[in-house]
């Protein structure tokens, strides 16, 4: 009951993955008395300030928060990792970041989440050792990532030696938060073709971003024509629903053309 309040195609865009891990963590958490908990990363984009996309994925994480706490009397709770790391690596200014993810932060506290930086727990893993990185990625993710790169990367070098780097530091960072956040449930906007870059041991939700049927993040959303978007749904009372199939309509990108963080 308590995972089919929120593994629904209402949030879903596609099956958990290590979802044989997701059953014993549930379980765990209920016999503990504890909420869920789950996390996720939050980039930065163009944009240097909050708008209505960034709240109205907020609110869509509220619903998910709010569907378990009715099946589930502890509720559920929302970690937002803040990726300065990516943020600094795509060349944003420390000052820009700082007051994007501080304005997100305020947010997200009023919705009664959390948040950390990813520095932070990148930082934690290196004092526990859980810091190694050795793999190399395969040649889809890679042309995935330099695709990505090309149209967002602004720091120093090529856009190939770009999508390297943030290969690499995403090996390092995904055992990170499998370190830090060992009873948690880890929540990407991207889909499974990027599975490598998750944490390995962490059950994997992969969740529309402010509705069903949008997979594109909110901190890359032009915010006018996200917020036109919106108020069109609202409007037509375009409403979150559960269904029998992942068939619905899609505003989702091409991987190679949807920024990854």
């Amino acid at each position: 009951m308590i995972i089919k309040s929120f593994n629904t195609w209402a949030f879903k865009r596609e099956q958990p993955g290590n979802a044989e891990r997701l059953v014993p963590m549930v379980e765990a958490a209920a016999r503990a008395g504890r909420p869920l908990e789950f996390v996720l990363y939050w980039g930065k984009g163009p944009r240097s300030e909050i708008a209505p996309p960034d709240l109205a994925c907020l609110d869509y994480l509220g619903q998910l928060a709010e569907r378990v706490r009715q099946a589930y009397a502890p509720g559920a709770i929302f970690r937002l990792i803040f990726t300065d790391t990516h943020a600094s690596l795509n060349g944003h200014p420390a000052e820009v970041v700082n007051a994007y993810f501080g304005a997100i932060d305020a947010a997200a506290q009023a919705r009664g989440f959390t948040s950390t930086r990813l520095s932070d727990v990148v930082a934690f893993a290196r004092e526990i050792g859980a810091d190694t990185a050795g793999e190399e990625p395969s040649g889809e993710v890679l042309a995935s990532l330099i695709a990505c790169a090309a149209k967002w990367y602004r720091g120093e070098g090529s856009t190939e030696q770009g999508a390297l780097d943030y290969h690499r530091m995403n090996m390092i960072e995904k055992r990170a938060v499998a370190a830090a956040f060992p009873e948690a449930v880890f929540v990407t906007f991207n889909g499974s073709e990027f599975r490598d870059l998750f944490p390995a041991t962490m059950p994997i939700f992969y969740m529309y971003s402010l509705r069903r049927g949008v997979g594109v993040k909110p901190w890359f959303m032009d915010a006018e024509f996200a917020a036109a978007k919106l108020s069109d749904d609202k409007s037509e009372g375009t409403k979150a629903r559960d269904g029998d199939s992942s068939g619905a309509e899609s505003t989702d990108v091409h991987p190679a053309e949807q920024p990854v963080s």
